[in-house]
Protein backbone atom coordinates (compact mmCIF):
# COMPACT_ATOMS: atom_id res chain seq x y z
CA UNK A 1 0.00 0.00 0.00
CA UNK A 2 1.29 3.34 -0.87
CA UNK A 3 0.22 6.68 0.65
CA UNK A 4 0.06 10.12 -0.39
CA UNK A 5 1.36 12.72 1.75
CA UNK A 6 1.33 16.59 1.22
CA UNK A 7 3.24 18.79 2.47
CA UNK A 8 4.31 22.98 2.56
CA UNK A 9 6.07 22.05 -0.49
CA UNK A 10 4.46 19.63 -2.90
CA UNK A 11 2.55 16.31 -2.52
CA UNK A 12 4.43 13.05 -2.68
CA UNK A 13 3.66 9.55 -2.75
CA UNK A 14 5.23 7.43 0.25
CA UNK A 15 5.58 3.87 -0.21
CA UNK A 16 8.41 1.18 1.41
CA UNK A 17 10.09 4.20 3.26
CA UNK A 18 10.79 5.64 -0.13
CA UNK A 19 8.73 9.03 -0.64
CA UNK A 20 9.02 10.57 -4.73
CA UNK A 21 7.04 14.03 -6.00
CA UNK A 22 4.00 13.60 -8.36
CA UNK A 23 2.97 17.45 -7.88
CA UNK A 24 5.59 20.60 -7.00
CA UNK A 25 2.69 22.48 -5.64
CA UNK A 26 2.67 24.90 -2.35
CA UNK A 27 0.76 24.24 1.02
CA UNK A 28 -1.22 20.69 0.03
CA UNK A 29 -3.03 20.73 3.16
CA UNK A 30 -6.21 18.64 1.73
CA UNK A 31 -6.08 15.46 0.01
CA UNK A 32 -9.90 13.54 -0.34
CA UNK A 33 -11.14 10.54 -2.82
CA UNK A 34 -14.37 11.35 -3.90
CA UNK A 35 -16.15 9.05 -5.97
CA UNK A 36 -13.38 7.70 -9.09
CA UNK A 37 -11.31 10.95 -8.20
CA UNK A 38 -8.64 12.07 -5.68
CA UNK A 39 -8.73 15.89 -5.16
CA UNK A 40 -5.89 18.17 -3.52
CA UNK A 41 -6.45 21.22 -2.10
CA UNK A 42 -3.07 23.71 -2.39
CA UNK A 43 -2.39 27.34 -1.77
CA UNK A 44 -3.14 28.28 -5.31
CA UNK A 45 -5.91 25.90 -6.53
CA UNK A 46 -7.36 22.38 -6.46
CA UNK A 47 -6.06 19.62 -8.53
CA UNK A 48 -7.37 16.25 -9.54
CA UNK A 49 -6.42 13.11 -10.04
CA UNK A 50 -7.91 9.76 -12.11
CA UNK A 51 -5.51 7.66 -11.99
CA UNK A 52 -4.97 6.95 -8.04
CA UNK A 53 -2.39 9.97 -7.88
CA UNK A 54 0.21 9.47 -10.25
CA UNK A 55 -0.60 12.37 -12.46
CA UNK A 56 -2.21 15.67 -11.61
CA UNK A 57 -4.35 18.45 -13.39
CA UNK A 58 -5.42 22.17 -12.49
CA UNK A 59 -9.23 22.05 -12.20
CA UNK A 60 -9.81 25.55 -10.88
CA UNK A 61 -9.95 27.88 -8.11
CA UNK A 62 -6.53 29.20 -8.60
CA UNK A 63 -5.52 31.98 -6.57
CA UNK A 64 -7.39 31.15 -3.71
CA UNK A 65 -6.01 28.55 -0.32
CA UNK A 66 -8.13 25.17 -0.66
CA UNK A 67 -9.07 23.80 3.18
CA UNK A 68 -11.06 21.38 2.04
CA UNK A 69 -13.38 19.68 -0.07
CA UNK A 70 -16.48 18.01 0.10
CA UNK A 71 -19.09 16.48 -2.01
CA UNK A 72 -22.31 14.38 -2.97
CA UNK A 73 -21.47 10.43 -3.48
CA UNK A 74 -21.09 10.66 -7.00
CA UNK A 75 -18.52 13.29 -7.20
CA UNK A 76 -20.71 15.61 -9.17
CA UNK A 77 -22.20 18.40 -6.50
CA UNK A 78 -18.48 19.33 -4.78
CA UNK A 79 -17.84 22.62 -2.17
CA UNK A 80 -14.81 23.97 -1.49
CA UNK A 81 -13.84 25.70 1.40
CA UNK A 82 -11.63 28.20 0.81
CA UNK A 83 -8.73 31.40 1.74
CA UNK A 84 -10.18 34.08 2.20
CA UNK A 85 -12.89 32.72 3.52
CA UNK A 86 -15.18 31.62 1.12
CA UNK A 87 -16.98 28.56 -0.27
CA UNK A 88 -17.44 27.35 -3.73
CA UNK A 89 -19.74 25.43 -5.12
CA UNK A 90 -19.08 22.63 -8.48
CA UNK A 91 -22.20 20.82 -10.44
CA UNK A 92 -20.08 19.02 -12.75
CA UNK A 93 -17.07 17.26 -11.19
CA UNK A 94 -15.10 20.42 -10.65
CA UNK A 95 -14.68 21.67 -14.20
CA UNK A 96 -16.60 24.70 -13.34
CA UNK A 97 -17.03 26.60 -9.68
CA UNK A 98 -19.02 29.25 -8.54
CA UNK A 99 -18.76 31.14 -5.59
CA UNK A 100 -21.13 31.42 -2.86
CA UNK A 101 -22.08 34.44 -2.29
CA UNK A 102 -24.33 34.53 0.63
CA UNK A 103 -21.45 33.46 2.60
CA UNK A 104 -20.32 37.18 2.98
CA UNK A 105 -24.18 37.95 3.96
CA UNK A 106 -23.84 36.25 7.25
CA UNK A 107 -23.91 38.68 9.99
CA UNK A 108 -20.59 39.66 11.14
CA UNK A 109 -18.77 38.17 8.46
CA UNK A 110 -16.98 41.07 7.83
CA UNK A 111 -15.09 40.96 11.41
CA UNK A 112 -13.98 37.12 10.93
CA UNK A 113 -10.27 37.03 11.27
CA UNK A 114 -7.37 35.25 12.64
CA UNK A 115 -6.73 37.63 15.85
CA UNK A 116 -2.50 37.24 15.78
CA UNK A 117 -0.87 40.14 16.65
CA UNK A 118 -1.39 41.47 13.03
CA UNK A 119 -4.51 40.02 12.29
CA UNK A 120 -5.05 37.97 9.48
CA UNK A 121 -7.84 37.18 6.99
CA UNK A 122 -10.25 34.11 8.38
CA UNK A 123 -10.56 31.17 6.62
CA UNK A 124 -13.21 28.85 5.59
CA UNK A 125 -11.32 25.73 6.53
CA UNK A 126 -13.46 22.45 7.63
CA UNK A 127 -16.80 21.19 5.86
CA UNK A 128 -19.63 18.61 6.01
CA UNK A 129 -21.90 17.79 3.03
CA UNK A 130 -24.68 15.51 3.64
CA UNK A 131 -23.94 12.72 0.59
CA UNK A 132 -27.10 11.93 0.14
CA UNK A 133 -28.37 15.40 -0.09
CA UNK A 134 -25.60 17.72 -1.21
CA UNK A 135 -27.50 21.13 -0.75
CA UNK A 136 -27.10 20.20 2.94
CA UNK A 137 -23.87 21.46 4.64
CA UNK A 138 -22.05 23.22 7.28
CA UNK A 139 -18.82 24.85 7.09
CA UNK A 140 -16.33 26.00 9.95
CA UNK A 141 -14.43 29.67 9.59
CA UNK A 142 -11.53 30.02 11.61
CA UNK A 143 -12.25 32.29 13.24
CA UNK A 144 -15.89 33.21 12.95
CA UNK A 145 -18.08 30.17 13.63
CA UNK A 146 -20.58 27.86 11.88
CA UNK A 147 -22.40 28.19 9.07
CA UNK A 148 -25.37 25.69 7.81
CA UNK A 149 -27.24 26.10 4.66
CA UNK A 150 -30.08 23.51 3.46
CA UNK A 151 -30.66 25.23 -0.02
CA UNK A 152 -27.55 24.29 -1.63
CA UNK A 153 -25.49 27.82 -0.50
CA UNK A 154 -28.13 30.11 -1.22
CA UNK A 155 -28.67 31.21 2.27
CA UNK A 156 -26.75 30.39 5.77
CA UNK A 157 -27.79 30.20 9.13
CA UNK A 158 -24.47 30.59 11.73
CA UNK A 159 -24.07 29.09 15.23
CA UNK A 160 -21.07 29.26 17.60
CA UNK A 161 -20.71 25.84 19.57
CA UNK A 162 -19.82 26.36 23.07
CA UNK A 163 -19.97 30.54 22.17
CA UNK A 164 -16.48 29.60 20.36
CA UNK A 165 -15.85 31.03 16.64
CA UNK A 166 -12.41 29.12 16.08
CA UNK A 167 -13.52 26.29 14.10
CA UNK A 168 -10.73 24.00 13.29
CA UNK A 169 -12.00 20.47 11.43
CA UNK A 170 -15.83 19.50 11.29
CA UNK A 171 -17.31 15.50 10.74
CA UNK A 172 -20.37 14.10 10.48
CA UNK A 173 -21.08 10.66 12.16
CA UNK A 174 -21.25 7.79 9.39
CA UNK A 175 -23.69 6.29 11.60
CA UNK A 176 -25.92 9.45 12.74
CA UNK A 177 -25.43 11.97 9.87
CA UNK A 178 -27.21 14.63 11.93
CA UNK A 179 -24.82 13.93 14.97
CA UNK A 180 -21.41 16.52 14.19
CA UNK A 181 -18.19 17.34 15.88
CA UNK A 182 -15.98 20.00 15.39
CA UNK A 183 -12.36 21.05 17.17
CA UNK A 184 -11.95 24.29 18.09
CA UNK A 185 -9.17 26.19 19.29
CA UNK A 186 -8.40 29.70 21.50
CA UNK A 187 -9.42 32.51 19.36
CA UNK A 188 -11.56 34.95 19.63
CA UNK A 189 -12.66 37.66 17.47
CA UNK A 190 -11.67 40.25 20.24
CA UNK A 191 -7.93 38.52 20.44
CA UNK A 192 -7.45 35.14 22.23
CA UNK A 193 -8.69 33.14 24.90
CA UNK A 194 -7.65 31.55 28.28
CA UNK A 195 -8.02 27.74 27.56
CA UNK A 196 -10.62 26.41 30.32
CA UNK A 197 -12.97 23.09 30.57
CA UNK A 198 -16.00 23.80 28.51
CA UNK A 199 -14.54 26.84 25.97
CA UNK A 200 -12.18 24.66 23.82
CA UNK A 201 -11.74 21.56 22.66
CA UNK A 202 -14.02 18.96 20.78
CA UNK A 203 -18.02 19.64 20.92
CA UNK A 204 -20.72 17.15 19.46
CA UNK A 205 -24.31 18.23 18.42
CA UNK A 206 -27.32 15.59 18.19
CA UNK A 207 -29.54 17.60 16.10
CA UNK A 208 -27.44 18.77 12.63
CA UNK A 209 -25.53 22.18 14.55
CA UNK A 210 -28.51 23.56 16.08
CA UNK A 211 -27.29 22.39 19.45
CA UNK A 212 -23.74 21.64 20.83
CA UNK A 213 -22.44 20.11 24.33
CA UNK A 214 -19.00 20.18 25.10
CA UNK A 215 -17.18 16.57 24.47
CA UNK A 216 -13.81 17.09 25.73
CA UNK A 217 -14.86 16.89 30.06
CA UNK A 218 -11.68 16.40 31.67
CA UNK A 219 -9.00 16.38 28.01
CA UNK A 220 -6.21 17.76 27.94
CA UNK A 221 -4.29 19.34 26.24
CA UNK A 222 -7.37 21.19 24.51
CA UNK A 223 -6.45 23.35 21.58
CA UNK A 224 -7.63 20.62 19.17
CA UNK A 225 -7.43 20.89 15.34
CA UNK A 226 -6.89 17.24 12.83
CA UNK A 227 -9.45 15.03 13.45
CA UNK A 228 -10.65 11.75 11.38
CA UNK A 229 -13.95 9.81 11.94
CA UNK A 230 -13.73 5.74 10.39
CA UNK A 231 -16.85 4.19 8.88
CA UNK A 232 -15.80 0.83 10.31
CA UNK A 233 -17.03 -0.79 13.75
CA UNK A 234 -17.62 1.66 16.30
CA UNK A 235 -17.15 4.69 14.35
CA UNK A 236 -13.77 5.50 15.81
CA UNK A 237 -13.03 9.28 16.02
CA UNK A 238 -9.48 10.32 16.25
CA UNK A 239 -8.23 13.93 17.38
CA UNK A 240 -4.54 15.41 17.66
CA UNK A 241 -3.99 18.16 20.05
CA UNK A 242 -1.55 20.34 21.63
CA UNK A 243 -1.49 22.78 24.11
CA UNK A 244 -1.18 25.91 22.27
CA UNK A 245 -1.33 26.49 18.40
CA UNK A 246 2.41 27.15 18.64
CA UNK A 247 3.92 25.04 21.05
CA UNK A 248 5.79 23.34 18.72
CA UNK A 249 7.96 26.26 18.57
CA UNK A 250 7.93 27.74 21.72
CA UNK A 251 8.29 25.15 24.21
CA UNK A 252 11.84 23.91 24.66
CA UNK A 253 9.76 20.11 25.26
CA UNK A 254 8.40 20.68 21.60
CA UNK A 255 4.83 20.42 20.54
CA UNK A 256 3.32 18.09 23.39
CA UNK A 257 0.84 16.76 21.64
CA UNK A 258 -1.85 13.67 21.66
CA UNK A 259 -3.60 11.65 19.24
CA UNK A 260 -6.69 10.89 21.66
CA UNK A 261 -9.79 8.20 20.16
CA UNK A 262 -12.92 8.00 21.00
CA UNK A 263 -15.39 5.20 20.06
CA UNK A 264 -18.55 5.72 21.96
CA UNK A 265 -18.96 9.12 20.07
CA UNK A 266 -16.91 11.67 22.12
CA UNK A 267 -17.93 10.82 25.74
CA UNK A 268 -14.60 8.86 26.82
CA UNK A 269 -11.23 9.19 25.49
CA UNK A 270 -8.13 7.29 25.48
CA UNK A 271 -4.49 8.56 23.95
CA UNK A 272 -3.18 6.63 21.30
CA UNK A 273 0.45 7.24 22.02
CA UNK A 274 3.42 5.08 22.45
CA UNK A 275 5.74 6.14 25.10
CA UNK A 276 7.57 8.21 22.24
CA UNK A 277 4.60 10.09 21.79
CA UNK A 278 3.31 10.70 25.36
CA UNK A 279 3.32 13.35 24.27
CA UNK A 280 4.95 14.22 20.83
CA UNK A 281 7.78 16.45 20.58
CA UNK A 282 6.20 16.93 16.89
CA UNK A 283 2.99 18.38 16.21
CA UNK A 284 0.23 16.20 14.25
CA UNK A 285 -1.12 18.03 11.00
CA UNK A 286 -2.38 15.47 8.86
CA UNK A 287 -5.02 13.46 10.13
CA UNK A 288 -6.81 9.93 8.00
CA UNK A 289 -8.46 7.18 8.76
CA UNK A 290 -5.71 3.69 7.93
CA UNK A 291 -7.82 0.78 5.54
CA UNK A 292 -5.82 -2.17 7.38
CA UNK A 293 -8.41 -2.15 10.66
CA UNK A 294 -10.89 -0.07 12.36
CA UNK A 295 -9.40 2.61 14.48
CA UNK A 296 -5.89 2.79 12.81
CA UNK A 297 -5.04 6.23 11.84
CA UNK A 298 -2.09 7.72 9.39
CA UNK A 299 -0.80 10.91 10.86
CA UNK A 300 2.02 13.49 9.80
CA UNK A 301 3.79 15.56 11.61
CA UNK A 302 5.64 18.96 11.30
CA UNK A 303 8.69 17.45 11.17
CA UNK A 304 7.95 15.85 7.92
CA UNK A 305 7.35 12.15 9.13
CA UNK A 306 4.70 9.73 8.80
CA UNK A 307 3.13 7.10 10.77
CA UNK A 308 0.71 4.36 10.86
CA UNK A 309 -0.92 4.17 14.36
CA UNK A 310 -3.09 1.10 15.58
CA UNK A 311 -5.58 1.37 18.30
CA UNK A 312 -3.72 -0.39 20.06
CA UNK A 313 -0.99 1.96 20.16
CA UNK A 314 1.79 0.71 17.95
CA UNK A 315 3.40 3.06 15.97
CA UNK A 316 5.26 2.59 12.88
CA UNK A 317 7.04 5.10 10.90
CA UNK A 318 6.30 5.36 7.33
CA UNK A 319 8.41 7.84 6.14
CA UNK A 320 10.82 10.36 7.14
CA UNK A 321 12.65 13.79 5.54
CA UNK A 322 9.63 15.18 4.41
CA UNK A 323 8.17 18.84 4.32
CA UNK A 324 6.03 19.62 7.15
CA UNK A 325 3.47 17.21 6.53
CA UNK A 326 -0.25 18.50 6.03
CA UNK A 327 -2.18 15.60 4.54
CA UNK A 328 -2.34 11.95 4.21
CA UNK A 329 -4.55 9.63 2.39
CA UNK A 330 -4.27 5.71 1.88
CA UNK A 331 -3.74 6.10 -2.03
Amino acid sequence: MSILAGTTRGLFRVSNGDHEQLLDARGVRELIRIGEMTFAGTSNGLYVSGDGGSSWRSCGLEGLTVWQIRGAADGQVLYAAVEPTGLWRSDDGGNHWIELEAVHRVPGAANWCVPVQSPMAARARALVVDAQNPDRLWAGVEVGGIIHSSDGGRSFEHVLPGGNPDIHMLFADPSRPDVLYVSTGYGRLDGVAPMVEGNAGVFRSDDGGQHWTYAWKGVTPRYSRPMCIDTRGACPLTVACAPTAFSSVTDPSGAQAMLLQSVDHGHSWRSLGDPAHSPSPANFHGLAVHPAAAGDVLTGTDSGEVWHVTSEREWTRLAHGLPTVLAVLAA
